[in-house]
């Protein structure tokens, strides 16, 4: 009884670790759902950044701690340093598109500043990242882009205007 459960068990495992080398399968472009349209702003629907999703208060706020916090790495019109991306124009841009504002938010907030992240706080930081969408040309809406990621992940960083 033993062997034969100590068999099951090896088994299982081989089975799990075939099924995870195997590739996934890949769905027939016909056979794709068009993407889901954003919601107007204020709703509990999918948004894009396109949406307004912060407000230009915000992004004013974001304007100085961007310049004491951000700049000597990132520089003044955000266009990358020796070691730092750019935060603003075309290469930022395609890096970020098609992912969720929360991934973009928890980079600065987890990685930013980087000699001492915990230095800035979320607040902060959702005004830098506010102050970031304004230098990349997305437009200001009525209500300030929130601070806690889960809040962040029904916004979806879109490059081009949908």
């Amino acid at each position: 009884m033993r062997t034969s459960l100590l068999a099951a068990i090896i088994i299982g495992y081989s089975l799990c670790a075939l099924y995870g080398t195997l590739p996934a399968q890949q769905d027939k472009p016909e056979q794709t759902a068009p993407p889901a349209p954003s919601a107007p702003p204020g709703s509990a629907g999918p948004r894009s950044v396109w949406d307004g999703v912060y407000t230009e208060e915000q992004a004013k706020r974001g304007d100085p701690l961007y310049h004491s916090k951000c700049a000597s790495c990132h520089g003044d019109k955000m266009t990358g340093g020796e070691s730092a991306p750019p935060l603003a124009g075309g290469q930022f841009l395609s890096n970020w598109n098609g992912l969720t504002l929360d991934v973009l938010f928890e980079r600065i907030r987890v990685t930013m500043p980087s000699d001492n992240p915990s230095r800035v706080g979320r607040p902060p930081k959702a005004d830098i990242l506010a102050y970031i969408l304004s230098m990349n040309r997305f437009p200001p809406g009525e209500t300030d882009l929130q601070y806690k990621t889960e809040l962040l992940k029904g916004i979806t960083f879109e490059a081009n205007k949908p």
